[in-house]
């Protein structure tokens, strides 16, 4: 490896470095690798998606294919299957890759096929959450953020390290995904990341609405022809006791299926 600059001695220019380990993590390396992707990919026929530059989109003829990319983690799924394995079999010939097969795990979601469609869920990823905070000998409740529950663990422990507070509340943006149910309460939380003491209840109740008969909650695609986009929207005026600001939310189907 030739010398980085900064070291480089004057004298002898010619000099170089002689590993004792390989070095991993270049900092230009996750951009190469995703160019080399992206090329491989819009070669095909592929095409970047403008809302997300992680979606890429192929629509040919009849046939319908997208390729979702997570670093090195790709999922390919299309309306035509041989078409599906053809795109496998081109990339096969550019990368080295490994065929998984059917999706069934992906960044924490659980995938199950139903006569429905498909059925996501992040219970596994909950029970990491539950064990990682302690709280898998919590009491359950209905309601998260309710002000007349107050949960305690058997062993008094409780979050006291900001960090760690801060860290459990993006677990439960995570988890939201497959949870909407606790959007809301999810997105109060960080008003107390500077004074995570006084929400610390809070934080618990929350944790403790994902468990036991809660656990398996997720989100359902339908499959179905109907492509209708469906919104509904509500908000309050003034309703935040706290400064007084609006509340709004929305919901929006395709078909059958809440997308966001």
């Amino acid at each position: 490896m030739k010398q980085p600059p900064s070291f480089r001695n004057p004298e002898h220019h010619d000099y170089v470095c002689c590993l004792t380990k390989a070095i991993y993590g270049l900092k230009q390396a996750p951009r190469a690798w995703y160019s080399a992707l992206k090329h491989a990919l819009t070669e095909f026929g592929f095409i970047n998606s403008k809302s997300n530059s992680s979606l890429f989109v192929l629509h040919n003829g009849s046939n319908l294919a997208y390729c979702l990319v997570y670093v090195d983690d790709l999922i390919i799924t299309g309306n035509n299957l041989v078409f599906v394995a053809s795109i496998i079999d081109h990339l096969g010939h550019k990368f080295s890759i490994k065929d998984l097969g059917s999706l069934h795990f992906f960044l924490g979601v659980e995938v199950i096929p139903t006569a429905a469609g498909l059925f996501l869920t992040q219970h596994k990823y909950i029970r990491d959450l539950l064990a990682k905070t302690s709280m898998d000998g919590a009491r359950d409740v209905t309601t998260p953020l309710s002000t007349s529950v107050s949960l305690q663990l058997d062993d008094g422990s409780s979050f006291v390290d900001s960090t760690e507070y801060c860290q459990v509340i993006g677990a439960l943006q995570y988890i939201s995904l497959t949870r909407p149910d606790i959007s809301f309460v999810v997105n109060k939380l960080p008003v107390y990341a500077s004074s995570h003491a006084d929400s610390l209840d809070s934080n618990k109740e929350i944790i403790a609405a994902l468990f036991e008969e809660h656990i398996f909650h997720g989100v359902t695609i339908s499959k179905t022809s109907n492509t209708t986009l469906t919104c509904f929207s509500d908000a309050d005026w003034a309703g935040s006791l706290d400064d007084r600001k609006s509340t709004s939310a929305y919901l929006l189907f395709l078909g059958n299926t809440s997308i966001s």
